[in-house]
């Protein structure tokens, strides 16, 4: 008897089962389609965003993975995780000036002057630490007004002022350091625990990660919301789910292989939450669309009544502060300041980051999060050349192609956008 009846209610459910299956194979087609749909729309528009740069560092992490198991171990990870962060500060502020259709050419000798600038008042002088950070990270952002102010008031093309900058900027560091040459920092210090200290607890790498998917998720929901409230275009909710699900596995993964060494490090957490601040400035307040703005259309700007100059010395400003504070870390990271510090390799890696990751050349796109994928894929070609014995020439052939190529699909999107009347 139980089993004719067991066998009744199988036969009932079987129907309403196979009902919620119908009903959910055409839903999850429909977001296939309406996925790839989405996805074609903005290829042929030239709305590429940061899927290049992504599949890209896939092939990069893929390939040195195939050389050598070593390159995904937490170890080298963890390394990599911190020697991204100073190159990616500055990059973060070339971002700013690369979104006006400007570049800033002095970023490597303001981070080599801010460095000397703390080493010489700390150690030679014996400036309490936090007073000389606070100094050489004001003496950043007054070479970047200086630069700001008269790029603004002269028109003539940033390169041009800030390449007088480079010079200068890296005279004035050499004067500072004076015929020592170098000066060691205290290990144990404050700088030098910026990119040695390590959160040890697992949870912090978890909650790091748990807030940033939750915010990735919450914002856009509260936007769709609001549009959608007033009828304007918004996002789908699958999108939105689909990005912070992507945004989760990545971020839990991260955070599992960095407790699997030292925990989270302090560098990479100011990183982050560095990048996070600016790209709300850059997104949800005045100044960033006035940036975004004025990097569309200069002279429409100026019609608009924009202060464009007020605007161009505030960009310049934030490139030389974060070119401050990105030398400090380099410092850190290596426990001295020299004459070599500031390199022009630097100021290569650091613009390379900012297009790599998908900054328009052209102005008036770009995040500064791209700044952040853009490193990633610098500092990883270096890494996995380390771990594989290849020559530094390869490496800097290799990271010119790929700065090439990002150059080309800029140029091509560029034009694209033309095309279809979004430029």
């Amino acid at each position: 008897m139980r089993n004719r009846a067991d066998n009744k209610r199988a036969e009932h459910a079987a129907p309403a089962v196979e009902a919620r299956r119908s009903r959910r194979g055409p839903a999850v087609t429909r977001v296939v389609e309406s996925g790839g749909a989405v996805l074609r729309r903005k290829l042929s528009a030239g709305e590429l965003g940061s899927l290049p740069v992504v599949l890209v560092l896939a092939a990069v992490w893929i390939t040195f993975q195939s050389l050598n198991e070593s390159f995904l171990s937490p170890r080298n990870l963890s390394n990599l995780s911190v020697d991204i962060v100073g190159t990616g500060l500055i990059a973060v502020g070339i971002v700013f000036v690369l979104l006006l259709g400007e570049l800033d050419l002095s970023v490597g000798s303001i981070s080599g002057l801010a460095a000397a600038v703390f080493a010489v008042l700390n150690v030679n002088n014996g400036v309490p630490e936090w007073l000389a950070l606070i100094i050489a990270v004001l003496a950043g952002t007054v070479a970047g007004t200086v630069q700001g102010f008269s790029v603004a008031k002269t028109r003539v093309p940033a390169f041009v002022v800030t390449l007088a900058g480079l010079l200068t900027w890296n005279g004035l560091m050499l004067y500072i350091l004076g015929t020592s040459g170098t000066v060691n920092l205290d290990e144990n210090g404050l700088v030098a625990k910026l990119t040695s200290y390590y959160f040890t607890n697992d949870a912090a790498a978890y909650g790091l990660a748990a807030v940033g998917t939750a915010l990735v998720f919450l914002v856009p929901y509260q936007d769709r919301r609001r549009r959608k409230a007033v009828g304007m275009p918004h996002r789908s909710l699958q999108g939105i789910a689909v990005r912070a699900g992507v945004l989760a596995v990545t971020a839990f993964s991260a955070a599992y292989l960095l407790n699997r060494f030292q925990g989270l490090p302090l560098a990479l957490l100011i990183f982050l939450v560095v990048v996070a601040g600016l790209d709300i400035v850059l997104r949800r307040t005045h100044y960033g669309r006035q940036v975004y703005a004025l990097g569309g259309s200069a002279e429409a700007s100026r019609r608009a009544s924009l202060s464009v100059t007020r605007v161009q010395t505030a960009v310049l400003a934030v490139s030389g502060t974060m070119a401050a504070i990105g030398g400090l870390f380099l410092a850190s990271r290596i426990t001295s300041v020299s004459q070599g510090s500031g390199p022009g390799i630097l100021l290569l890696n650091a613009i390379a980051a900012a297009v790599i990751g998908g900054t328009s050349l052209f102005g008036g796109r770009g995040t500064t999060w791209s700044a952040v994928l853009g490193m990633l894929i610098i500092q990883s070609i270096a890494s996995g050349m380390v771990i594989t014995d290849t020559p530094t020439a390869v490496q800097f052939m290799i990271t010119g192609g790929v700065l090439f190529a990002a150059v080309i699909i800029d140029a091509l999107s560029r034009h694209s956008q033309e095309a279809h009347g979004r430029a």
